[in-house]
């Protein structure tokens, strides 16, 4: 059997640069990087890495490619990903060569955000939660603002460090974030086609996972298992689906097992606790708390109502 590679954990910035054979980096919490300045070679670099730092990179003109849901995306536009710390990047080459891809990579220590209005708000930016297959796709435009701000960030990074730097950094990092909040959402907006289409799996994914025989084997699909069918993240798959249905992904499982359950409780003769189980609920209180909860009727009144 294939043993798998355990994660190379870089700690520091310092030891990143000195992974990744660049030079040593002008601050210890914080680094500016182009990607073509990175020296290390495949047969060099590991496989699998946890920054315990955050890292923000934008790519272009990578040998290989990326994932967004079920979708192949090259690079051959600009692409923002954000990485929180001790997450695990898995790297792939698609040539002896290594890694040609150019463009920028932003390293920040969290101990750079102490006691700044970002330490407490980066955490906010759903983004930095999802995976490298739901990157940032920049239009000509956005990149060039995006690239702008990497550009002003460099230039204060290189410049002589002074008491105003650490503050002119930070307020350039926070900008850029707020932009990329908005770029994520008028990604969710154009690109419906596909958007649409992880709608229509999910649909038919929770249709399947409704059947009787499965709900009260397997129990109420939970917003990870239903994400991860779909390939995606948690975080982005509730995002996407509040821009296109106004719901999260857990109202939106528990909506449609309402809708099951009001069906049962209409046309059969079933008791309230038999349709709770048929329906994966370990405990009928647990569904007759969340059927009041979503209707204002409890499960007797409603059938009552049919009567």
């Amino acid at each position: 059997m294939k043993s798998i590679e355990a994660p190379r954990h870089i700690r520091t910035i310092t030891e990143y640069h000195r992974l990744m054979q660049l030079p040593r980096p002008e601050h210890p919490l914080i680094s500016v990087v182009r990607f073509e300045d990175i020296k290390a070679r495949p047969a060099v670099a590991p496989k699998s890495i946890s920054h315990h730092f955050y890292t923000i990179a934008l790519k272009k003109n990578v040998n290989s490619k990326i994932r967004y849901g079920q979708q192949d995306f090259d690079f051959d536009e600009g692409v923002m990903v954000f990485m929180s710390p001790r997450q695990i990047l898995s790297v792939e080459s698609s040539g002896e060569e290594g890694f040609k891809h150019t463009g920028w990579l932003l390293l920040i220590h969290p101990d750079f955000l102490w006691n700044t209005a970002l330490s407490g708000k980066i955490e906010r930016y759903e983004f930095f939660g999802y995976h490298l297959r739901e990157a940032l796709h920049l239009s000509e435009k956005e990149e060039g603002l995006v690239v702008g701000l990497m550009q002003q960030i460099e230039q204060e990074y290189h410049a002589n460090m002074d008491a105003s730097s650490h503050h002119v950094m930070i307020a350039q990092l926070e900008l850029m974030l707020t932009y990329a909040e908005r770029f994520y959402q008028r990604q969710f907006l154009t690109r419906r086609i596909l958007n649409h289409t992880i709608l229509e799996r999910m649909e038919k994914l929770l249709t399947h996972r409704f059947k009787d025989d499965i709900l009260a084997a397997e129990g109420i699909p939970t917003v990870e298992s239903v994400a991860e069918a779909l390939n995606l993240s948690p975080d982005y798959l509730s995002r996407l689906l509040t821009t296109l249905t106004k719901q999260s992904t857990r109202h939106f499982i528990q909506d449609k097992l309402i809708n099951l359950a009001k069906e049962k409780l209409s046309t059969t003769d079933l008791s309230v606790n038999e349709i709770a189980f048929q329906l994966g609920f370990e405990h009928p209180q647990s569904f007759s708390k969340l059927f009041k909860n979503k209707t204002r009727y409890s499960p007797v009144e409603f059938r009552q109502s049919f009567n």
